[in-house]
Order: structure tokens, then C-alpha cells, then sequence
């Protein structure tokens, strides 16, 4: 290979040098856009703090490397991963050896798109960024391009190509080239309409680094090179590629020499171009062909010229773009694929888009390649290691809620998208932010779907192709330079960036000064995106944006004032000030330009009183925060003046606690605050101006000390005085500065010994003659005495034991000693108060305090006199804190027992007994305070129970527990209970013994015995005797015989018979009876309620009409309710003799009354209630006594016998209605359970005998066709999940199994997922739904010919196999209850026998096991109500 001739590459470098002076006069760009390049790997490479820190990858390298063909020829699968293939030798002679269509609609990925996008916008941020693009016509080239088609008859264009020069293809094979300068003058018109006659419209365009060579592609497939910078036609290329396919894209690469081109047939090929012996020559290689993956967009790796050394380069990277994949392979030094990536599952339609751009990520900078189809862009990162080989690490993918059918790198941090319906997005790429967007519809984009689709050489293309052309406009759109321009039908449009300046006047144009404020902040700290023009060192950049923000910011306050509405309320106005002027004192503040604050600006808002005064309370906030400390003396007088108007004087006082002294007018401030009682600021003023701190508390205490002096009430504000000065004191004394702050350290000493003479003075400045000594420490003292001595403790804590600390503190104690001591004015709180303050500084390690201790007794004198009862319990709760804060060292411990005792502290008593571990004479503590013997209980428990006592301890509270025990349960007996059940269980006889009180003794045993109580006692581990729970039962029939029923049933631990006796003793005739049922004599029960129901029947027919008649029907009611409750509990357990024996006399005792009140002349008053009662006892006994049996007995009595039927006849009707509807249910029962037992049996016959429908005609194991195999004896399995399989391979599976000597099939997949396909042994246990009971065997397997027998049942007897009586145990259980056959077959037998009535029992002998009869038989019948006549 040659290269061209000198004379050649000098009229390029020529042509070149000519070409940029040009362009870097072009479209006002002056230097910046022509050092665009470099500006921009600057700034990546300094905010590459800011870069995607995603978990970038390493993909490993594979053992056995793939060949380009292999690749192709992989199956997609949606979820493919990234794979990143090493580098391998393509063979290019056996590049077409494989066939793989793709070339239909149906093999690329397809779906609902709708389904497949996350409609996830982008933020919004247009209003933080403005307009970041600049969009412009040119109208030279525009006008030029309409002017060719209509003169020249040039066509419509279709591709245009951008370096130094601009070129346009037309439809009729004409290339126009066009300068950038201003002028944009036609350059050179290349080709002719007969040539493109012949080769078709101009399908893509590629211009090489040097802008010396254009190549042009034809919609017929030929390629054209032309000179630049002579327009000679260099080459025609008529080979390079199959005929009938036009050209999609050609590309030059880096070397001049090298080209790639894209024909429509999917195929890549490399061109390489040579002149030997002065001939022009053009070689032609198939990277691959179509026929294995249709390829359609290719993009070779261009480097800019200050990275043509880069090591990337070597290699001449090209990605290419099929409808399945993305390849980036190298074309040096030996072709080599670096990298394949599936797209997963896309819509068919969209474009797949490729595009490399070289950024700066750690410090180095390296290719990356973003590739997008649909709504997702995907960026890869290529770098090459020390080894020669190539990485790619995936980023942060970008995931839109549009389709894409271009993308754009303008600089390495911004991309430029158009989406489907020619929406233009830009869009930062680190932060996927949004930064603008506009609409170009105007540009009219040209679309190459007819270059797709090759129109020209008769559409012989895929659908696929076709579908993907569509949307197709890469030859439309190209950028060179941070410039993107756009071809339309009849116009040329050029993007940019504006630059930083540009952005804000566009938004000052558009009078958004607050938003242009807000873009040039962002310009200042450096966040904002697409910035262009600013670069360098950071504080020239800041004060170059600083300079023109306070341009703006006077042209912000400017208009403001300006349109100000002059009429209307003055809240109008406010508003409006309060809208715009705290966006000047923001901007000025974040400037640090405070001159700029309160010099011009505050006189510009001044000549307005109501801006004025918004600027004034706009600066209270900052001040508050400590971000504005510092304010002029004349704004801040201003400021005062403002908020004193405005009555806010709480916020002055706020403002000028935060405040800097020298700015304040100190008189001014002082006498405000005087008069206005702002004390927190005038004590600021005071400490912070003249450092005084005495003069403040002085006026303090002149609030406060005349009402307290006087015994008067402070007001709510006196209070709030009050509280001010302690905590001024104490911060004083703390060496902290009020209200906030610290005290300088060199004052600190200085402050606490003033403070404290301030104290100690014997008497204020004029005072009276009257005045008490120590005024101050007197006024604190009655103020909050706890409060002023906690003040007092922690100032001495502070205090270093120097001499002279140590004379202030014994100072100042004399001196409350003294204050308090000789004063009767002070309440034993108060008092109490002192003394545990001194006795808290007397237990210290390093006291040097000394006290009295006469003191000492004279306040125990004082607290513990008995002729006081007032304050009872606050002098006792005073003395306890006394004592322990350590000021029991100060007493007598046998005296201070003595005097607490006489005086009922038995809290202090409490305490003193607990110090010498006499516990058990604590219990007496807890008995005598009525306020606290409840805790008594748990007290003795934690003593007893917890460790850490003695024996001998535990063993005195015991015997004191023991010895008190009778007081314990009068207290609380529940308590007491479960003290004794917890420990002193031994002793219960003992304790029964020492409660002489038998209502006690009750309340004690119920609660120790009864579990409905509450009382948390374990009966098995007390072990009670028997002899103590009937001592209890007899209490209990004294005092509550109303519970002795509910108690027995709970009760465990008693003796029937002695039980008995003692109900019998107090005629307790229903608890006897049901002791008697418990014993077993249900015999015996029963007559005693029989007996008790005749005598009160006696006592009501004897009984004339008084007021005791309802009560009397009350009791016989209940009494017979409870016999016949008797009778029914026991009549299921005894034969018909026996139960006749309970219930005949129980209706002959109903009926008697009745008798002999029918001889009387006047009826009984309660003759129809007996009536009723009489046939509650025939319905009850009706279910175990047989009817005729009933009415025999009641025509055998002597009196029905002799023709008074008349007198039973209701009664008789009664049971013969009852009788009719029992049998008119019993009935309608047996026909609708035969009805649902014949439905039920018809359905599931049917559903064994219906034929099985097969899902499909193979086998689902072997997956072969059941007709095809020719085993005679095999057999085809059908189940009725459909599935089909051969006998063998269903045992071959284990899915048979031997039950009762028949063989069980199972369907293999619907069986495989139930415990990892094994059967359960037991098919009572199969799951529903894993085992199918439905089969058909076939046999043979073949087809079934003329000659065969249809296929058959495996079993034709007419019995039910083990699958259907599965199915009917199945249907059965569906039931609760009893089984209906079983209904049936009882109902059956009973209708055939002497009796008609199910719930009869039989005439003799023992009751047979009737289903009717068990307690979980649900059919429950009643009787209709009585009609009343």
C-alpha cells in the first residue's frame, strides 16, 4: 500500500487551514466553541468527584473465545446478561458459511410497548437551568437548498455530513458543499442529475478528519469520493458491496485509508482505499453478512486531535448495531471481536442508536459508547489495560419514558436526545436530570425509510429492516464541534449551548430575574449542568459570576420599586415587598455582601416605606440564626424604631440578645428596654456594653421584692421576673453569659465574688429603716426556696477549695441559718428544704461547712411537734429527704425513732428500722399507715421470697406475719389468701384456727378455695384437707346459699356423703339433689325435687288470691324445670322401666293439682299456667317416653278412666299435634335426603363414565407421539387433568403403586410437585388435585386401524374401584355429621318397625346406638309454637 501523493495531502492541510479560519468565525462562537474539546475533558476531569459512582465490573474473560459468526448466530433470549466476549481472529473466509434469517418481522423481539416502558419522568427542573440550547436557521444554506431544487432541479434533501464544511445530499445525486462562515456560501456542487439518475439519491454521507475527502453513498449501492478542495471526482465504487442493496451509512474512520459502510441488506464492509502506480484503488472486505443478523447502524470510534496519541486508538474500534445485539469488535492490527450485548425483549419498531464520546472518569480518560433502542440508554466504558487487552464496565443505564430515535453527545456531561414525536430532551448524564426541552417539529426532519426499505432497487428487504426504518433519520442529524445540526425538507438547523451569560440575559429577556438569580447561584458554587464558558480557577469564576449577579440583583431592586402599585391597600403593597425583597437580602447575605446590604441597597428600598420596612423584618430571621451578627448602627436603629411601631417588642428583645454590641445604640437600647420591661436585653446590654452585672439584679429585685415583703401574691409577670433572676444568677455564678454565650474567662472570677457580695449584703442600696437584714437572700429565699438552693449547690460544686471560696460558702449557710432559723415566716418545707441542702454539703468527702447541731435538733423539734397536725404528711416527706441526703448522721437515732413514732412518721420510722434490719417491726410501719397498709402484702412477700436476707430475718417477719394474721385478712382477704397459699401453706389449720370471726373466715376461705376469685393459688401443690373445703361449704350455706351450687361445681377436695349432711342441715333441697345425681342415686335426687315441686304445688293451690301467688308460680316453675332437667340428664343412660319411673310421677304430680281443683265450682287463678307447665313435662318427656305409653297411663288414672277426658283434652291434642308434625318433618327429611343422596350419586357416576379429552397426542414423558411406538403391550394412560402417558414410562417414573392387589396410577406432572414427586402411601392422604383418579387405558399403543377395538375402560366390571370409592369417602366427608346412608338406612328401619318415631327407644332392653342419640347430631327439631284459640 501507497499512500497518495505530497501534492495531494498539501491541498488538504491547505483546504483545512482555510476551513477552520472560517469556522472559528462562524455563528459567534469566537474562540470558545473552537477550544470546545478541550474545555471539556478540563471540566470532567474536575468534577470527576461528581462522575457516576456506580459498582462499575470487570467481566471476566471466557476460556474458549466465540467467533463474530457464533455470536450472530446465538439464540436471543430476553434474559441474556451482559457478556463481554474476549478478543478472537474473525475468519473472514468463512464469514458467509452459515445461513441465519432474521429477515422477518416475527424474529425480532416484539410486544406491547404500553407494558414494556416505566412511565418514570425525569426531574423537573427546567425553571433551575433555563435555556440551556440554543437552536438557530440558516437561512443561507436553507435558501440555497430550496434554490438548487427549483433551478437545478437538485431534489429534496436526504443527508447531510458536518466538519469544517457543510454537506447536503439531494434525492437526485447531488452533493452541495457549504461554508460556516457567516456568508454560508455554496463551496462546491458535486456530481450531476444524469449521475444520479443512474446511482439513485444520495443514501448517507461521510466527510474524513482532515475535511480533504467526501464519500458519498447511493441509494443503488454505488460509493463516490470526491476532493474537497478541487471537487474532482476521485473514485467511483460500483463493487464494494452485493448489487440491489442501498447504502445505509458509510463511515470514514481515523485512518484516511479506511471506511466502513452499511448496505440494506444488513451487511458491513470494510473499504480500504490505495493508489498504487497512480491508480486509485478501492479493496473491499465482509466484516459479515446480512444473512446472519441484520446490521443496522454501525459507528467507528473517532479521536479528537489532542488524543491521537491515546492507546484506544490503535485498535479503530467500531460498534455495530443489529436488531438483536450490539458488537464493538477492532479493525486493528487484526480484527478482533472486544464486546457483544443482547437487548433483551424491545419493540420492533424502535431504532437502535449508537454513539461513542471520550470522558474523564478517575483521572483518565477513556471511550464510552452509549447504544439505546426504545427507552432505555445503556453506557459502557472501554479501557485497555497494561496487557493490551480491552475492558468494557457497564454505568448507570438511563431508563425514559419516551422512545429515541436519535441521540447526541454534545460534551462529555451532556447528551441530546429526540424522541419519536421530534421532542428534543437534554438530558446531564451523571445525574439523568432533565435540563430542557423543545419541540423541532418545524425543522421537518428527513426520513431515510425509502433507503431502508431500498425503494430504489425494488424494496428487497426484510420486515424487520423495513419496521426499524421507519423512524429511521441517521443521515438527518450530525454534530461536529458541541454544534448538532438538523436537515429538514427545506432547512438547515444548527443546536448549541448557549453559553452562561447567554442563559441568564435569555432569562432577563423573559423578565425572570428571580430564576437568572437562581442560575447564577448555581453557576457560583458550580452545580450547575451544561455550563459553558466558565472553566479555571474557582474563585475567578466565582467572582466573575459574583460581579454580574449584583448587576442584576440592582436591576431586581429596580423593578421592584418601579412596578410597585401606587393605589390600593397598603396590604398590597406588603405583599408585593415581601415577594421580591427577600430575594435581595438572600442573594446579598450568600454573597457575603453586607457593604452592598446596607449601603445602595438599603438607600435604594428606603425611598419606600413600605419596602423599608419588609427589609427590616427580613433581617430577623438571619439574626436569630447567628448568620447576621453584624449590622450598621444606623439600620439597626432603624431596625428598633420598626419593630417598636409595630408593637413586636418580644422580637427586639430576640434581636438583640443575637446582636453585636458596637452595633447598637446602647442609650437608645436601655431606655427601651426600661420602659418597655424587656429584661433579657437590657441585662445583655448591661453584661455585653459596659460590663456590668449588679446593676440588673438590683433592678430585678426591685419587681419583685416589695409584693413578696409585703406577703402579697405575685402576678403572673413577677413570677416570670422571678424565675429571670435565679437563672441570671446562676449563670453569673456558673460563669455563663444571659441569655445565651459564655462569660469572657479573665471575668469569670471577677463576676461569681461580685455576685456573691451582692448576696450577702446586709442590706440593699436605700433601704429603709425597716428593712429585714439580707434583703436578697430573704426575697430568693421566700421566691423558691429549692430553686435559689439548687442555684446555691451548684455554684459550690464549682467552687475550687480555695480560701476564699471557702469563706463564701460558710458565709453564705450562716447566713441562711440565720434567715430562716429565727424566722417564723417560713413553712417546715422550706425549712426542710435548708436542712437537706446542708446535709447533702455535710455528707461530702471534702466538707469545710461547719453547722450546729443544735440546729439539727430544732428542726426535728420543730417537724415532729405533736401539737401540730397541719402538714402531716409534707413534714414527714420533708424529714425523710433531710435524712437521706445524709442528715441522719445529725440526729439520735433512738430519739429520732422516739419522736416519729409519737408523731406517726412512719415513713421515717420505715426508713430508721430498714438501717438496722429490724424488718419485722416495718410490718407494724405498714399496719398503722393507713395511707400505705395495702402494701403490706408485698412487702412481707419480697422479704420472704427474695434473697439477700438472713434466716433469722425471714424467720422474725414470718412469726410477725403469723401473729398479725387475723388483721392481714380483715385488710384484704384475697391478699391475704395467696400470702398464705405462697407461704404458709403449713399453717393453714393454724390460721383457720386464730379467725374467730366466721364472716372473715368466709371471705378468708373463699378466696383461698374458689377460682373464680382471682386469687392466683396452684390447688394441687396446697393440698387442702378435705374436712377445711367443708368447713368452707357450710360458711357458705350461712351466708351466700344462693352460690353453693355454681361454688360445688368448681370445688374439687370434698366428701359427698359429709357434703349431704351439711346441705341437708340447712334444707338445701336442690343442692342435696344435685349432690345425690353427683353421687349416682338419680333415683334419690329426683324424689327430693319431686317432693320439694309437690309442697310448693300444695302451698299455691292452698294459697287464696294474694300478692305471694307470683312468686309461689316462680318457684313451682323452677323447681320443675330442674326436675326435668334431671330427668333428661339421665334418662339416656336408663332403660324405659326406669325412665317411666322418673317421668310418670313427675306429670302425675303436675296433673294433681288440676284434679282437684276441677271438683271445685270457681277455677284456680293459675289453672291455665299449670296447663302449660303440664305440657312443657309431656313435650320433654315425649322424646324418651313413647306416646302410646303416655296416653295408656293417662286413661288408666281412676279419675280420666270414668268419661272426664273432656278435662285432658287439650292436653291430648296437644301431643297428637306435636305427634303430626314430627311425623310430617321426619318425612319431608327422608325425601329430601333420598333426593340430595340420588343427585349426588348421579353426579359422580357421570363423572366416572365421561370421557377423558387428551391436551395433547404425546406422551409427557418420553415426548413422543402415543401412535408411534409399537410395543403391543404397552398401554396409553389418559387422566382427567388431560395429561397423557405410556404405561412404561409412567412406571418407569414409580407413578404406580399396589392397593388391594389393583394397580394405581399417577399423573406424573401434576404428582412431581407433592414432596418432590413422591406418592403418599396412604390415598386417604393425596392432596387434592395431585393424584387423578380419572384414567382410560388404550391398548394397543399404535393407531387404532379398521380391525382394532376401540378403546376401552381398564376396568369394565360394575363395581367401584379404589380411585372411585376414594372419590365417594371424599364426597361423603364434603357432609358434617353423620353419613346421609347411614340417615337413611336408620329412618329406613325405624318406618318399618311397630314405632314411627326416631327418637322413640326401643320397648325393653338397653338403648340401642341410635345416630339420632349422639350429642353431635346436628338435624335439631322443635315443635310449633301452641296457636292460641
Amino acid at each position: 500500500m501507497e499512500s497518495e501523493p505530497d501534492q495531494e495531502h498539501l491541498e488538504q492541510n491547505l483546504c483545512a487551514r482555510a476551513v477552520e479560519e472560517e469556522l472559528n468565525k462562524s455563528f459567534n462562537l469566537e474562540a470558545s466553541l473552537s477550544k470546545f474539546s478541550c474545555i471539556d475533558l478540563d471540566k470532567e476531569l474536575e468534577f470527576r468527584n461528581d462522575l457516576i459512582d456506580d459498582k462499575e465490573f470487570d467481566i471476566p474473560q471466557v476460556d474458549t473465545p466465540p467467533t463474530l459468526e457464533s455470536i450472530l448466530n446465538e439464540t436471543d433470549d430476553e434474559d441474556e446478561s451482559f457478556i463481554l466476549e474476549d478478543p478472537t481472529l474473525l475468519n473472514v473466509d468463512t464469514i458467509d458459511s452459515h445461513s441465519y434469517d432474521t429477515s422477518s418481522v416475527a424474529s425480532s423481539d416484539s410486544g406491547d410497548r404500553a407494558n414494556l416502558k416505566r412511565k418514570k419522568k425525569l426531574p423537573d427542573s427546567f425553571s433551575l437551568h433555563g435555556s440551556v440550547m440554543r437552536h438557530s436557521l440558516l437561512k443561507g444554506i436553507s435558501a440555497q437548498i430550496v434554490s438548487a431544487a427549483d433551478k437545478v432541479d437538485a431534489g429534496l434533501p436526504t443527508a447531510i455530513a458536518v466538519s469544517s464544511l457543510i454537506a447536503v445530499g439531494t434525492s437526485h445525486g447531488l452533493a452541495l458543499i457549504f461554508g460556516k462562515d457567516q456568508n454560508q456560501a455554496l463551496r462546491l456542487c458535486l456530481g450531476s442529475t444524469s449521475v444520479g439518475g443512474q446511482y439513485g439519491a444520495i443514501s448517507a454521507l461521510s466527510i474524513n478528519n482532515d475535511c480533504s475527502r467526501l464519500l458519498c453513498g447511493f441509494a443503488k449501492g454505488q460509493i463516490t469520493m470526491w476532493d474537497l478542495a478541487s471537487g474532482k471526482l476521485l473514485r467511483s465504487i460500483t463493487d464494494a458491496h452485493p448489487p440491489g442493496t442501498a447504502i445505509l451509512h458509510i463511515k470514514f474512520t481515523d485512518d484516511p485509508t479506511l471506511a466502513i459502510c452499511n448496505d440494506s441488506g444488513g451487511s458491513v464492509f470494510e473499504l480500504t482505499f490505495k493508489r498504487v502506480m497512480g491508480v486509485r484503488t478501492c479493496e473491499s472486505r465482509c466484516l459479515f453478512s446480512g444473512s446472519k443478523g441484520e446490521v443496522c447502524c454501525i459507528e467507528p470510534l473517532h479521536s479528537k486531535p489532542e488524543l491521537k496519541d491515546h492507546p484506544i486508538t490503535q485498535f479503530s474500534l467500531l460498534a455495530m448495531a443489529s436488531l438483536t445485539k450490539i458488537l464493538v469488535i477492532g479493525l486493528k492490527p487484526s480484527l478482533k471481536v472486544w464486546m457483544t450485548f443482547p437487548y433483551g425483549r424491545m419493540d420492533p419498531s424502535s431504532v437502535p442508536l449508537l454513539a461513542w464520546h471520550f470522558v474523564a472518569v478517575n483521572n483518565s480518560v477513556n471511550p464510552m459508547l452509549a447504544f439505546c433502542r426504545g427507552d432505555m440508554v445503556h453506557f459502557l466504558l472501554v479501557k485497555r489495560d497494561e496487557s493490551g487487552a480491552i475492558h468494557v464496565t457497564k454505568q448507570k443505564h438511563l431508563h425514559l419514558y419516551y422512545d429515541l430515535i436519535n441521540f447526541t453527545w454534545i460534551n462529555s456531561r451532556t447528551v441530546v436526545l429526540l424522541d419519536s414525536v421530534e421532542k428534543l430532551h437534554v438530558i446531564d448524564r451523571q445525574t439523568q436530570e432533565e435540563l430542557e426541552t423543545m419541540e423541532i417539529s418545524e425543522v421537518q426532519l428527513v426520513y431515510n425509510s425509502s433507503h431502508f426499505k431500498s425503494l430504489a432497487t425494488g424494496g428487497n428487504v426484510s420486515q424487520a429492516l423495513a419496521l426499524v426504518g421507519e423512524k429511521a433519520c441517521y443521515q438527518s442529524i450530525s454534530s461536529y464541534g458541541g454544534q448538532i445540526f438538523y436537515l429538514g425538507t427545506k432547512s438547515v438547523y444548527v443546536m448549541m449551548l448557549r453559553s452562561w451569560r447567554e442563559r441568564m440575559d435569555h432569562l432577563l429577556k423573559q423578565d425572570c430575574l428571580t430564576e437568572a438569580l437562581a442560575l447564577a447561584w448555581s453557576f457560583h458554587e458550580g452545580k450547575a449542568k451544561a455550563v459553558v464558558g466558565l472553566s479555571g480557577d474557582v474563585s475567578k469564576r466565582k467572582a466573575v459570576v459574583a460581579d454580574r449577579m449584583v448587576e442584576i440583583l440592582f436591576h431586581y431592586a429596580d423593578r421592584a420599586l418601579k412596578k410597585c402599585p401606587d393605589q390600593g391597600k397598603i396590604q398590597v403593597m406588603e405583599q408585593h415587598f415581601q415577594d421580591t425583597v427577600p430575594v435581595i437580602v438572600d442573594y446579598c447575605l450568600l454573597l457575603q455582601r453586607k457593604d452592598l446590604l446596607f449601603g445602595q441597597m438599603y438607600d435604594k428600598l428606603s425611598e419606600n416605606s413600605v419596602a423599608k420596612g419588609v427589609f427590616l423584618e427580613c433581617l430577623e430571621p438571619y439574626i436569630l440564626s447567628d448568620k447576621l451578627v453584624g449590622i450598621t448602627p444606623q439600620v439597626m436603629k432603624d431596625l428598633i424604631v420598626h419593630f417598636q411601631d409595630k408593637k413586636l417588642l418580644e422580637n427586639v428583645e430576640a434581636l438583640i440578645v443575637h446582636m453585636d454590641i458596637t452595633s447598637l445604640d446602647i442609650q437608645q437600647v436601655v431606655l427601651m428596654c426600661w420602659e418597655n420591661r424587656l429584661y433579657d436585653a437590657m441585662v445583655y446590654v448591661y453584661n455585653r456594653g459596659m460590663n456590668e452585672f449588679i446593676s440588673p439584679m438590683e433592678k430585678l429585685f426591685k419587681v419583685i421584692a416589695p409584693p413578696l415583703n409585703a406577703g402579697k401574691t405575685l402576678t403572673d409577670e413577677q413570677v416570670v421576673m422571678g424565675n429571670k433572676l435565679l437563672v441570671y444568677i446562676s449563670c453569673c455564678l456558673a460563669g455563663r453569659a444571659y441569655p445565651l454565650g459564655d462569660i469572657p474567662e479573665d471575668l469569670v472570677p471577677l463576676v461569681k465574688n461580685q455576685v456573691f457580695e451582692f448576696l450577702i449584703r446586709l442590706h440593699s442600696v436605700e433601704a429603709s429603716s425597716e428593712e429585714e437584714v439580707y434583703p436578697y437572700v430573704r426575697t430568693l429565699l421566700h421566691f423558691d426556696t429549692r430553686e435559689f438552693l439548687n442555684v446555691l449547690a451548684l455554684t459550690f460544686e464549682d467552687f475550687k477549695n480555695d480560701k476564699q471560696a471557702v469563706e463564701y460558702q460558710q458565709r453564705i449557710v450562716d447566713i441562711l441559718l440565720k434567715v430562716m432559723v429565727e424566722n417564723s415566716d417560713f413553712t417546715p418545707s422550706q425549712v426542710g428544704c435548708l436542712f437537706t441542702f446542708l446535709a447533702r454539703q455535710l455528707a461530702k468527702p471534702d466538707n469545710t461547712l461547719f453547722v450546729n447541731r443544735t440546729l439539727f435538733d430544732q428542726v426535728l423539734e420543730f417537724l415532729c411537734s405533736p401539737d401540730d397536725d397541719s402538714r402531716h404528711s409534707e413534714r414527714q416527706q420533708v424529714l425523710l429527704e433531710l435524712l437521706q441526703a445524709g442528715g441522719i448522721v445529725q440526729f439520735e437515732e433512738s430519739r429520732l425513732i422516739r419522736m416519729a413514732e409519737k408523731a406517726e412518721f412512719y415513713q421515717i420510722c420505715e426508713f430508721m428500722y430498714e438501717r438496722e434490719h429490724q424488718y419485722d417491726k416495718i410490718i407494724d410501719c405498714y399496719l398503722h399507715d393507713p395511707l400505705r397498709e395495702e402494701e403490706v402484702f408485698n412487702y412481707i412477700h419480697n422479704i420472704l421470697s427474695i434473697p439477700g436476707h438472713s434466716a433469722e430475718e425471714k424467720q422474725s417477719v414470718w412469726q410477725k406475719a403469723m401473729n398479725h394474721m387475723e388483721e392481714l385478712v380483715s385488710l384484704k382477704p384475697c391478699k391475704a389468701a395467696e400470702l398464705v397459699a405462697t407461704h404458709f401453706s403449713e399453717q393453714i389449720e393454724v390460721v383457720i384456727a386464730q379467725l374467730q370471726n366466721q364472716l372473715l373466715l368466709f371471705k378468708f376461705l373463699r378466696s383461698l378455695l374458689d377460682p373464680r376469685e382471682g386469687v392466683h393459688v396452684n390447688q394441687e401443690l396446697l393440698q387442702i384437707p378435705p374436712h377445711i373445703t367443708e368447713q368452707f361449704i357450710e360458711l357458705l350455706c350461712q351466708f351466700s346459699p344462693d352460690q353453693v351450687i355454681q361454688t360445688l361445681q368448681v370445688l374439687e377436695c370434698y366428701r359427698l356423703e359429709e357434703t349431704i349432711q351439711i346441705t341437708q342441715k340447712y334444707q338445701l333441697h336442690e343442692v342435696t339433689a344435685y349432690l345425690l345425681e353427683k353421687k349416682g342415686d338419680a333415683h334419690g335426687a329426683f324424689l327430693l325435687l319431686l317432693e320439694r315441686l309437690q309442697s310448693r304445688l300444695q302451698e299455691m293451690t292452698q294459697q287464696g288470691e294474694n300478692t305471694r301467688d307470683d312468686i309461689l308460680l316462680k318457684g313451682v316453675e323452677d323447681t320443675m324445670v330442674e326436675t326435668i332437667a334431671l330427668c333428661q340428664r339421665n334418662s339416656q343412660n336408663l332403660n324405659q322401666q326406669q325412665r317411666e319411673a322418673l317421668w310418670f310421677p313427675l306429670l302425675e304430680a303436675m296433673m294433681t293439682p288440676q284434679k282437684l281443683s276441677s271438683s271445685a265450682a270457681p277455677p284456680h287463678p293459675h289453672c291455665e299456667a299449670l296447663k302449660s307447665l303440664t305440657m312443657q313435662v309431656l313435650n320433654s318427656m315425649a322424646a324418651f317416653i313413647a306416646l302410646p305409653s303416655i296416653l295408656q297411663r293417662i286413661l288408666q288414672d281412676p279419675i280420666y278412666g270414668k268419661g272426664k277426658l273432656g278435662e285432658i283434652q287439650g292436653l291430648i291434642l296437644g301431643m297428637l299435634d306435636t305427634f303430626n308434625y314430627e311425623q310430617t318433618l321426619l318425612e319431608t327429611t327422608a325425601s329430601l335426603l333420598n333426593q340430595d343422596l340420588h343427585w349426588s350419586l348421579c353426579n359422580l357416576r357421570a363423572s366416572v363414565s365421561r370421557g377423558l379429552n387428551p391436551k395433547q397426542d404425546y406422551c409427557s414423558i418420553c415426548l413422543q407421539q402415543y401412535k408411534r411406538r409399537q410395543e403391543m403391550a404397552d398401554e396409553i394412560i389418559v387422566f382427567s387433568c388431560g395429561h397423557l402417558y405410556h404405561s412404561f414410562c409412567l412406571q418407569s417414573k414409580e407413578c404406580t403403586l399396589e392397593v388391594e392387589g389393583q394397580t394405581r396410577w399417577a399423573c406424573y406432572k401434576c404428582s412431581s410437585s407433592n414432596k418432590a414427586g413422591k406418592l403418599s402411601e396412604n390415598p386417604s392422604e393425596d392432596k387434592k388435585g395431585r393424584i387423578t383418579s380419572s384414567q382410560v387405558k388404550m391398548s394397543p399403543s399404535y393407531h387404532q386401524s379398521k380391525g382394532d377395538p376401540p378403546a376401552r375402560k381398564a376396568n369394565s366390571e360394575p363395581v367401584l374401584d379404589p380411585q372411585q370409592m376414594q372419590a365417594f369417602d371424599q364426597l361423603c366427608r364434603l357432609y358434617r355429621g353423620s353419613s346421609r346412608l347411614a340417615l337413611l338406612t336408620e329412618l329406613s328401619q325405624n318406618r318399618g318397625g311397630d314405632s314411627c318415631r326416631p327418637f322413640a327407644g326401643p320397648q325393653s332392653g338397653p338403648a340401642f346406638n341410635s345416630v339420632f342419640q349422639k350429642e353431635n347430631f346436628q338435624l335439631q327439631l322443635a315443635p310449633p309454637p301452641v296457636a292460641e284459640e
